[in-house]
């Protein structure tokens, strides 16, 4: 998978105001079951496993088996290929800004030759 196909897959997933409110839930650091997490989602249990099913198969939670229970915990390193995207684009977009600016003044100089 290319990073472009990375980060797609993360904002994809980030995406959904339920999958991102369980990524906000998690971003204590703490992990929690899927009991725990659908107290407040108003939806069914299997519901909120879907979601996080989602957010795991990219790389943005981890479950681990606890007895009976799965826990689901936020795996904030998931997020590096969103976090890279913004920055080269972030980047690439100060460039331009730069060049602009350069270009404005070059043209300032010279009509004021």
């Amino acid at each position: 998978m290319s990073k472009a196909e990375a980060a797609a897959a993360v904002f994809a997933a980030l995406a959904d105001p339920t999958r991102m409110a369980l990524v906000i839930r998690l971003g204590d650091g703490g992990a929690r079951s899927i009991a725990t997490l659908s107290v407040d989602a108003r939806m069914t249990r299997q519901a909120v496993t879907k979601h996080l099913r989602v957010l795991e198969r990219v790389r943005l939670v981890r479950s681990e088996r606890q007895g009976r229970e799965t826990r689901f915990a936020l795996r904030p390193e998931g997020l590096a290929p969103a976090r890279d995207w913004i920055e080269t684009v972030g980047a690439q977009w100060e460039a331009a800004l730069g060049r602009l600016k350069d270009l404005l003044e070059s043209e300032k100089d010279l009509e004021g030759s």
